[in-house]
């Protein structure tokens, strides 16, 4: 996934190269546009959720933060870190300081196992930047996006990883983490249930919850299966593959994220414009036929 990435080393892996693609973005369309872009990092370990940003609460002593639920039905961590960032080395900084407080811990198939999954989180505002003739910024659109880049821990089983004690009970929350997923992403592939609008278990697991609606809202989803192709692992490379098939029968209809409040302020704006032309042709101001004048 690249949560490590230092910033300076070369580019491997999928959060390097969204971050990449971002500022370069940012860069391009900075003279029309503002942006806002604030970065959270957290894990789920051992079906609780710590923010890895928080260096208050890091150590064995870290208080668990929260779900919150809010009233237009999204999800929201209470408390956690996020943290503005300017330029792609100041996220990679703070993807690196999180990445280094990550549980993790050494079993007979991996030294560094994640013994966690961790949900690095980017949220964007952009603001286009389309001035009045009266010199006011009203009528600018807000567009609102946030990425969800989550690095799931591999499924275990005890036989081939030898984990006993401790890491036989994370092993344990990490595959109940997974199985909860592979259970929310069946239900919404499956065209019956969601036609006939079928439960989907999101509160089984904190982590299918904090993903509600990252897998099933306004959203789009990607999932990249990372495999061995060692003969030895065949049968979990099979069971991976089978496990990330299902999310291609997910389908969600994604629309744009605007401001509420932008977003009345330009449907006003239009009205008015569109009543003060009318006004004119009226008046005989205008000499367009009130078929062009009508939107």
């Amino acid at each position: 996934m690249g949560t490590n990435y230092n910033g300076e080393e070369p580019e491997n892996g999928v959060i390097p190269k969204v971050m990449d693609t971002i500022f370069s973005r940012v860069g391009t369309t900075k003279d029309s546009t503002e942006f806002l872009i604030r970065v959270s990092f957290i894990e789920i370990f051992k079906e609780e959720v710590f923010d890895l940003l928080d260096q208050k609460t890091t150590g064995p002593a870290r208080v668990p933060i929260q779900i919150r639920e809010r009233g237009s039905g999204g999800i929201t961590l209470a408390g956690v870190t996020e943290s503005e960032v300017g330029t792609k080395e100041e996220m990679a900084s703070y993807l690196l300081q999180g990445s280094l407080c990550r549980a993790t811990g050494s079993t007979n198939m991996n030294s560094q196992s994640s013994r966690s999954h961790a949900i690095s989180t980017i949220s964007m505002e952009q603001k286009r930047m389309n001035h009045s003739l009266a010199g006011d910024d009203v009528g600018n659109d807000v567009l609102m996006a946030k990425l969800h880049l989550v690095d799931l821990a591999g499924s275990e089983r005890a036989k081939r990883t030898g984990a006993d004690g401790t890491r036989f009970q994370e092993g344990i929350h990490i595959n109940k983490g997974l199985l909860a997923l592979g259970n929310v992403i069946s239900a919404l592939g499956d065209d019956k249930k969601r036609k006939e609008g079928g439960h989907v278990p999101y509160r089984d697991s904190k982590l299918t919850r904090i993903l509600q609606d990252s897998l099933g809202g306004n959203c789009k989803t990607v999932m990249i299966a990372c495999v061995s192709p060692a003969d030895t692992n065949a049968e979990e490379t099979l069971n991976t593959l089978k496990y990330a098939n299902q999310a291609r029968n997910i389908q969600n209809k994604a629309i744009i994220n605007r401001d509420p409040v932008t977003a009345q302020m330009q449907r006003m704006r239009s009205q008015i414009e569109q009543l003060q032309s009318e006004l004119l042709y009226l008046r005989g101001d205008s000499n367009a036929p009130v078929e062009e004048i009508k939107v």
